[in-house]
């Protein structure tokens, strides 16, 4: 029994020290540093322990680290929900619950309509994935004849204002050059008419 219990003690020893390695790999680059041949675990663990101090006295933030997990280790380790959490006080802990109380009922309500909701028909939504590549289809024709009824749109554009351009306001010129002659030969006829009339009055 103690000479199992001896080789669980050595393999998780020697587990521990395979991650040291890599840990010391990635930092360092090839470690120089031999696991040795003395089966010893007093040696193995006295050896990791002072490997495992070097490296977090040179490495600042592992020693911050370890600091911080010596004086909280429930932020390393998540709680099971069912549990409390240690580092509160139970006004604290009181204050949160009540503090929350009022989503409950909304959470009751929503999680209650959802199991109310009906699960559609595995038929429909089978015949609904079957029409997936005739939608697409669909899709790609209406995108098709959005863009046919865009360009219709600026050709129909074009040809109005050249109609309007080239007719309306042609005629609308010649009308006004009409009336402009028109109005001109009535100040004639008008000042020949006034002429006329104080020669009949002499």
């Amino acid at each position: 029994m103690a000479s199992s219990l001896d080789d669980t003690t050595l393999s998780t020893l020697s587990l521990l020290e395979s991650r040291l390695l890599q840990i010391e790999h990635l930092l360092y680059g090839q470690s120089d540093i031999s696991s040795g041949q003395d089966n010893s675990a007093a040696l193995k663990l006295a050896d990791l322990e002072r490997r495992f101090n070097a490296l977090t006295s040179h490495i600042r933030v592992y020693g911050e680290l370890l600091k911080i997990y010596r004086a909280h280790p429930d932020f390393f380790h998540s709680p099971d929900p069912s549990e409390a959490p240690t580092q509160l006080t139970n006004d604290a802990i009181l204050s949160i619950v009540l503090s929350a109380a009022s989503t409950y009922p909304a959470t009751l309500s929503a999680l209650t309509a959802i199991k109310d909701s009906q699960i559609p028909d595995p038929a429909e939504s089978a015949a609904l994935l079957a029409q997936a590549e005739r939608m697409r289809a669909i899709e790609a024709t209406q995108l098709a004849q959005a863009a046919e009824i865009a360009e219709l749109r600026t050709r129909s554009e074009a040809v109005l204002r050249s109609w309007y351009e080239g007719s309306i306001l042609s005629k609308s010129q010649l009308l006004a050059d009409v009336e402009g002659r028109v109005e001109k030969i009535e100040r004639q006829v008008r000042r020949v008419e006034r002429i006329r009339d104080e020669d009949e009055a002499i």
